[in-house]
């Protein structure tokens, strides 16, 4: 979301509330505004809420009368294929780091290994189709499959993807450089 609002220059118009949700520690004042206690939730100026990455980016784009969402067509459905796959990628990872944070002898060694084997192949797949994203318009695709490769070096620091996928750790690399990822990089200082 955050990446959508530097993209379409609509951070001036936006007030942020530091919020911390966790899976197993619902925020109670996140709740009054989404009683899932998830973050990202939007609160406009009415009063209404909206939910989740996906939902949230299009009512910026739609908002700034932005290029992120293409409009019904042939582009439309990669950019929507991109968006879910890098959402689905971010998700695993997600999953896959609440599991490794539980008690060593509560941790599912089955469930490391299909989180594990998941994103590989995810990323081998993401690695295949390189050429198809650099070719394909800048929009929520690339944002959402950014994201995941962020978190995935935020989180999974270890894990050591580039050498295996150097078509998408290149493709990457450039992208990550535009100014809307440099200013939403994240950090443990807040």
């Amino acid at each position: 979301v955050m990446v959508c609002a530097h993209e379409l220059q609509l951070l001036p118009r936006i007030e942020l509330v530091r919020s911390v949700a966790a899976m197993l520690k619902p925020n109670l004042a996140l709740m009054m505004d989404n009683p899932l206690s998830k973050i990202p939730t939007l609160v406009l100026d009415d009063g209404s809420t909206l939910f989740d990455s996906s939902v949230i980016c299009e009512y910026l784009n739609e908002l700034a009368q932005g290029p992120l969402f293409p409009p019904c067509g042939p582009a439309r459905w990669p950019a929507l294929r991109w968006q879910a796959f890098g959402d689905g990628l971010l998700d695993a990872l997600i999953l896959w780091r609440n599991e490794r944070e539980r008690a060593p002898e509560s941790c599912s060694k089955d469930l490391m290994a299909a989180f594990d084997l998941k994103t590989r192949a995810a990323l081998v797949q993401l690695d295949r189709e390189q050429s198809a994203l650099q070719d394909a318009p800048f929009g929520i695709g690339h944002i959402a499959v950014c994201c995941a490769l962020g978190y995935l070096d935020f989180r999974f620091d270890a894990f050591q993807w580039r050498d295996a996928c150097p078509r998408l750790a290149a493709w990457y690399a450039t992208l990550r450089t535009r100014p809307a990822f440099a200013a939403t990089e994240p950090s443990l200082d807040g």
